[in-house]
């Protein structure tokens, strides 16, 4: 039986409770919550009566249901009563995550007329001579659009535009805080890949680049493949090559650690939409020979027809060069490695041990991976999730914010390949090999080094591919 998935921050919840002021009622309390399994992160007194105190405890759960029975168990202990609970994750986002802020304060006559009319028409007037000066004397020399429609939003499916708002919102966020990049989010209420190109073209002169956000394949290949053609600032579908890149710099390390080489394993990839067949692009430019794709109909080979659209069919003619046929519980056995960017519980304890000796294991749909680290401790040699409650995060928070910091630096056109395999030796990098760990192959998301190595790794491969548009040698004056 499946363990019960640990309890995080992101199921928190603070109670608010008037406990009787008698010797171990708050003890019967904090019980009862741990019976439950309830991991309890802070008690904190908020007010003091005559005979009762008033707390206000934070208790991390690990799902919903498992929230309401830490509630259940509390509600009939004589001596204390729920003032009310509050779940923590909905807190922090009301009224929305972001906010826009004036870079200089506008006090007086002087002020507003530099920032506004009189004083702005004159820099109008410098970029519609030079529009290349857009870039230093507008927000686009350090501002990204974070784009989406909703239709393949974490592992929540289509859920469209504004129920993907939140997590355009937090990328926004992430850019902020781990690259210094402005951003801000902007969701698309059209599923029509012509209307979303041409919206995006139509915007984009106010931005420095587009990341591209939860867009369901294909029709995020052809939408991302058009903007790189038609527009001169840099296009990258971040559920794509955010985690091929992150997925990459985990692999060389994990390698390390079972002392095994690119050209000589086997990878399954279960799930092959955006996200699948970049990370195997992205392997496969590493070394990576034998490579095998399933979806829900299983293997994908050369030959197959039910099922199919035409990134499957290139998938199919590229990868599996054995011809291998069959679901994913007949394709990993004898894998080395497991790549999961499909859905929960997909593999078992079963197919572990049906795998070569050390296996590698990515299981990153999230919130609920193909396999809780919990049921394959034990059984794998490295094991990485999309989680930021277990080790091993495969969080593409460790690419994009680096990567387009790196790629406005330098004024780039595009984000190409050389620049994504710089990033993911880059990440690879912070962890020296006397540091290298089983739970240890990727560095953490709050590593101030990352953003910086991959930055400058990007800015450097940007220069060395052609892609870059500014000189290197930083002028006296931009204008």
């Amino acid at each position: 039986m499946p363990n019960k998935p640990t309890p995080n921050a992101s199921y928190s919840v603070t109670l608010r409770v008037k406990i009787q002021n008698s010797p171990g009622k708050l003890g019967e309390l904090t019980t009862a919550i741990g019976t439950t399994g309830g991991s309890i992160e802070a008690i904190d007194i908020v007010s003091v009566g005559k005979d009762f105190l008033v707390r206000d405890i934070t208790v991390n759960a690990s799902s919903e249901q498992h929230d309401q029975e830490i509630l259940d168990a509390i509600k009939f202990i004589d001596g204390v009563d729920l003032i009310n609970h509050s779940d923590r994750t909905f807190l922090m986002h009301l009224g929305g995550k972001i906010e826009m802020v004036s870079k200089m304060p506008l006090k007086t006559r002087d002020d507003l007329s530099m920032a506004y009319t009189p004083g702005v028409a004159r820099v109008c007037e410098a970029i519609h001579k030079d529009p290349e000066k857009a870039f230093t004397l507008t927000i686009k020399k350090n501002t990204v659009a974070v784009v989406s429609d909703g239709t393949a939003v974490l592992g929540l499916g289509d859920i469209g535009p504004a129920a993907a708002m939140p997590v355009m919102e937090g990328k926004a966020q992430l850019f902020k805080e781990f690259g210094g990049v402005d951003a801000f989010p902007i969701c698309l209420n059209t599923k029509d890949p012509h209307e979303i190109i041409q919206t995006i073209k139509n915007i984009s002169v106010a931005f420095g680049g587009i990341n591209l956000e939860d867009i369901s394949a294909p029709r995020c290949f052809e939408i991302e493949d058009r903007l790189k053609e038609e527009l001169d600032i840099p296009v990258f579908h971040d559920d794509q090559h955010g985690t091929a890149v992150v997925v990459l710099a985990a692999l060389i390390n994990a390698l390390k650690i079972v002392g095994k080489r690119m050209e000589d394993i086997k990878v399954v990839v279960n799930g092959v939409g955006a996200a699948g067949v970049a990370c195997t692009k992205i392997v496969q430019a590493a070394g990576v020979k034998n490579i095998i794709g399933c979806d829900q109909t299983g293997a994908l080979f050369d030959g197959r027809t039910e099922n199919m659209n035409w990134v499957k069919d290139w998938y199919a003619r590229n990868t599996n060069p054995n011809g291998e046929k069959g679901s994913i519980h007949d394709i990993i056995k004898g894998a080395d490695v497991f790549f999961g960017l499909s859905a929960p519980g997909v593999i078992d304890e079963k197919d572990l041990a049906n795998m070569a000796k050390d296996p590698v294991i990515f299981a990153m749909a999230n919130p609920v991976p193909e396999i809780m680290p919990e049921d394959a401790a034990g059984h794998v040699a490295v094991m990485a999730t999309g989680r930021s409650d277990y080790p091993n995060q495969i969080n593409n928070v460790l690419c994009f914010p680096g990567i387009f910091r790196g790629a406005l630096n330098c004024r780039a056109s595009r984000i190409n390949e050389e620049m994504k395999l710089a990033a993911a030796n880059a990440i690879a990098g912070i962890i020296g090999d006397d540091e290298l760990h089983p739970d240890y192959i990727i560095p953490s998301v709050f590593d101030r080094r990352v953003g910086e190595a991959v930055a400058s790794e990007v800015e450097e491969a940007a220069y060395r591919s052609g892609v870059a548009r500014r000189e290197r040698a930083t002028p006296e004056s931009e204008f």
